[in-house]
């Protein structure tokens, strides 16, 4: 029992001194690079500060908030808010246009950076790839604000270039920004054009960490150069591929609130109208702030448990995650 015992004692010793050394190391690494470690603070801070403490108020989503009242509202109301937007017919008419517009979104513009990547990949000029690379990622870098006034200014129905086109070729015009049927496309497309340049960035990063002797054991195998990119480039860049889908897959429902709230009005919230300019409405326009708060951390909810299947799955098919 004595030497048990000991035993014990002293493998629980040598946990604790490996812990010790660890971190002992941990802090001797930070102290070398306390340089590089420093730029950390700003992000940290700003997660905190902007992230992590406001979740602290969505304690109103189960309490009664009144504007000029006590920050975390006047009384416990339980679930009703939640119940309310469960029983709210506009709420889920948002709820399907947030769906079907951030799965079409997700679906036609998430391959464009990747096969943009391999184009540029495929390009021997370096003057034009560079300056193809350049003119692709100015988009990603004009205000959203800028870009909903060029939608508009484009589909203008009197003097816009595409109306032009078309009243010449047809004789009539569309009014783009009062059809329903056309919003989500004028969406995805101007989507694309504004983030594939700039998502295309990390794709060209991880096709240089492709190991180029794979290359050459394809070439001397006598494969083509699309079967060398069929089995050697697109797999070597699967797990950036994986990634970049589960991050994408989390922010589903968090489609772009500012560019929809610029070019939506009254005659497309059929096709327009989502959680995110629903809750601007409820909360900021009509104060409804703890109905708001509600759905936001119903909207939330799902997010997470998005991140986490499709965590999940990646794992268990392909071996790529993020945890």
């Amino acid at each position: 029992m004595d030497s048990v015992l000991m035993n014990k004692d002293g493998s629980n010793e040598k946990v604790k001194f490996k812990k010790n050394s660890k971190f002992k190391s941990t802090l001797k690494t930070i102290k070398k690079d306390w340089q590089l470690y420093s730029l950390l603070v700003l992000p940290i801070a700003y997660y905190i500060i902007f992230r992590y403490v406001p979740m602290y108020g969505n304690i109103i989503a189960f309490r009664r908030f009144v504007p000029g009242g006590p920050v975390y509202g006047t009384e416990w109301v339980g679930l009703r808010y939640f119940d309310m937007f469960i029983h709210d017919p506009s709420f889920w008419q948002v709820f399907r246009n947030t769906i079907i517009l951030s799965v079409e979104y997700l679906i036609i513009s998430f391959p464009f950076p990747i096969i943009f990547a391999l184009l540029l990949n495929e390009i021997k000029s370096t003057w034009f790839k560079r300056f193809t690379q350049t003119v692709s990622y100015l988009p990603y870098f004009i205000s959203t604000v800028v870009v909903a006034d060029m939608i508009m200014q484009i589909l203008d129905p009197s003097s816009g270039v595409i109306n032009m086109i078309l009243k010449h070729y047809t004789g009539h015009t569309i009014n783009f920004l009062a059809e329903p049927q056309w919003f989500r496309t004028i969406y995805i497309v101007s989507g694309i054009w504004q983030g594939m340049g700039w998502g295309a960035i990390l794709y060209l990063a991880a096709l240089t960490n492709i190991n180029p002797e794979l290359y050459e054991a394809a070439i001397i195998d006598g494969a083509s150069r699309w079967q060398q990119t069929i089995y050697v480039t697109i797999p070597g860049i699967m797990p950036t591929i994986m990634i970049l889908l589960i991050l994408n897959i989390g922010g589903l429902l968090a489609v772009g609130f500012e560019k929809i709230l610029l070019l939506y009005n009254p005659l497309t919230y059929s096709t327009a109208d989502v959680i995110s300019t629903y809750l601007y409405r409820m909360g900021l326009v009509s104060n409804n702030f703890s109905y708001a708060a509600a759905i936001g951390m119903f909207e939330a909810i799902i997010g997470l448990t998005l991140v986490y299947t499709a965590n999940y799955l990646s794992r268990k098919f392909t071996e790529s995650s993020l945890w």
